[in-house]
């Protein structure tokens, strides 16, 4: 999977912004941006996954995630070290 972004307009020319919409708006930021990668932490990422699988602009979040590089949390359904490897595929992907 390449990393791209799609800036999605609405009929005004505007960009959509997707964050209005997002699955996660409404939940606590805590549970996207656990401290560590075990224990009480990984139940948490477990669950922002599930938060995210559920949600209408999870391509958007990760595409935004993609491309300004965010180190930490859970953006789009993926966390940080499936991100890493987002990018070092693509990267080595011939486009």
């Amino acid at each position: 999977m390449a990393a791209t972004v799609t800036v999605r307009r609405g009929a005004s020319g505007r960009v959509d912004h997707w964050r209005s919409r997002a699955a996660c708006r409404h939940m606590p930021a805590e549970m996207f941006f656990p401290i560590g990668s075990s224990g009480m932490a990984a139940e948490e990422v477990t669950a922002a996954k599930a938060v995210c699988a559920g949600c209408l602009v999870s391509g958007p979040c990760l595409d935004f995630a993609l491309v300004s590089r965010q180190e930490f949390g859970v953006w789009g359904g993926t966390d940080e070290d499936e991100r890493r490897l987002l990018l070092r595929t693509a990267r080595r992907t011939p486009g």
